[in-house]
């Protein structure tokens, strides 16, 4: 089991950047893709994110493609999002997770088991 603790959220406002941080415990951080989601109020968990173990392939939802960056560093078992540009709607919390499945799958919460406690962004219009 490796457990995931993310970090770096804030309230920032609209046009800002802000980058999160998400350190694994555990064996196998180097193995596996790693993906992030968001949840805000009232609104299903979205999918934003995802990069391959190796961190070659990244995948993103439409609504934050050039403004959002996944990447990782295998050497500190750490992935990080930059996301620049931010939007009062990308308003969330924020959770990186294990994606378990081939990275291009993993915009399928099925695919995914361990998730951290989750990083609140908040973005001011």
């Amino acid at each position: 089991q490796v457990q995931l603790v993310e970090s770096g959220g804030g309230l920032v406002q609209a046009g800002d950047s802000l980058r999160l941080s998400c350190v694994a415990s555990g064996r196998g951080f180097s193995s596996d893709a790693m993906g992030w989601f968001r949840q805000a109020p009232g609104k299903e968990r979205e999918f934003v994110a995802a990069i391959s173990s190796s961190g070659l392939t990244t995948y993103y939802l439409d609504s934050v493609k050039g403004r959002f960056t996944i990447s990782r560093d295998n050497a500190k078992n750490t992935v990080y999002l930059q996301m620049n540009s931010l939007k009062p709607e990308d308003t969330a919390v924020y959770y990186c997770a294990r994606c378990m499945g081939l990275v291009r799958h993993c915009s399928d919460f099925n695919q995914y088991d361990s998730r951290g406690q989750g990083t609140q962004v908040t973005v001011s219009s």
